[in-house]
């Protein structure tokens, strides 16, 4: 039995945080990982309010890392003791959108296990995991293709956020659009995602980077990870005349998941230019534009699913810029909490007052 918050109707203003939770399997090709550390995201809360939808009850969480404890019988990528990192969007190395290089696009392992509860509750109950995995408990059950063996020197903490946070955010940056040195940025929302574009903005070498974000309190912490400027949505139009003459930014990157915000990093591109949606938004926020801007403004609409990840690529390059001091993983973690203060961290993420809280199985 384990340790587990569990979501049992969208909306709920508290999660049950269950001490009687098992998994199911592992099955030949899965692996039980012992969670050590897990994040907070925004992706969490939409999910718990129902912005985002899955199957009920359900183990919330989608970034995490910990040790493989158990492996089945076909698995021989990793095995138990292995340091790991969780991916929500796992690639089968097989369907059409792998083979032609966009595993972040691939549902075939995803969707079946969004399908297939792998954990039960204390009264035999079926339980989901969020994304198919579901962090935020002690233990789960995954397939082997969801976990990427990370160096035993990573904490555990900075290993649960190349999970989610740092590829999706400095992944958008230097895999999908592939900023330019030189190049002006705009980010829309200060957050733990977007701190990571910033920060991949900056690794780029953008000669301006602009934090956009209502919060006046994120703009000094937005600097701190390489933005040249931040304002508020209403000092955009400024910004745009003083730092680009008026013509807009190269790059625009949306991080919020909210049309509003794709229409502001629209009107902060210029003509020609390129808008990167990474935040996930509702299935009923619709977007609209003339036609007409679409064709004559040439701007581009590019979607950063996971930062356009291949983890397995991607986190051994992460890793090296940490080691390096180029990447700075421990400034976004906002603080170090323990399981039983999850519905705390929830409202304190709410309420627009943590970057990345990170829950520590001891």
């Amino acid at each position: 039995m384990a340790r587990a918050a569990v979501l049992h109707a969208f909306g709920d203003s508290e999660l049950g945080l269950h001490d009687d939770v098992s998994t199911v399997g592992p099955g030949p090709d899965q692996v039980k990982v012992q969670i050590k550390a897990t994040g907070v995201c925004h992706t969490d809360l939409h999910l718990i309010r129902g912005v985002l939808r899955q199957g009920l009850p359900m183990i919330v969480g989608h970034e995490g890392a910990g040790v493989v404890t158990e492996v089945g019988d076909r698995v021989t990528d990793v095995r138990p003791g292995d340091h790991v990192v969780i991916s929500w969007m796992p690639d089968c190395g097989e369907c059409a959108e792998c083979l032609r290089g966009q595993p972040y696009l691939c549902l075939t392992l995803r969707n079946a296990a969004r399908t297939d509860p792998r954990f039960e509750l204390g009264d035999g109950t079926p339980a989901y995991g969020m994304s198919g995995i579901g962090t935020w408990a002690e233990e789960l059950v995954t397939h082997h293709r969801s976990v990427i063996k990370v160096a035993e020197d990573v904490p555990f903490e900075y290993a649960a956020l190349l999970g989610c946070g740092v590829p999706t955010g400095v992944g958008a940056v230097v895999n999908t659009a592939k900023v330019a040195p030189g190049s002006t940025v705009a980010v829309v929302g200060a957050g733990g995602v977007g701190l990571s574009v910033i920060q991949g903005a900056r690794l780029a070498g953008a000669s301006a980077i602009l934090a956009i974000d209502p919060n006046e309190a994120k703009h000094p912490i937005a600097e701190r990870f390489g933005a040249t400027h931040a304002v508020t949505p209403d000092g955009l139009e400024e910004a745009v005349e003083r730092l680009t003459g008026g013509a807009g930014f190269d790059y625009s990157f949306e991080v919020v998941g909210k049309s509003v915000a794709v229409t502001t990093a629209w009107n902060a591109t210029r003509r020609g230019g390129e808008v990167i949606m990474v935040g996930a938004g509702a299935a009923d926020d619709i977007w609209s534009l003339p036609t007409s801007a679409l064709l004559f403004e040439g701007k581009t609409l590019r979607s950063a699913v996971y930062g356009s990840s291949d983890l397995r690529r991607d986190i051994p390059r992460f890793v090296d810029l940490w080691r390096a001091g180029r990447l700075d993983i421990e400034g976004l973690i906002t603080s170090r909490i323990g399981f039983g203060d999850l519905n705390d961290a929830v409202r304190t993420l709410a309420e627009g007052k943590a970057i990345r809280q990170m829950v520590v199985f001891d």
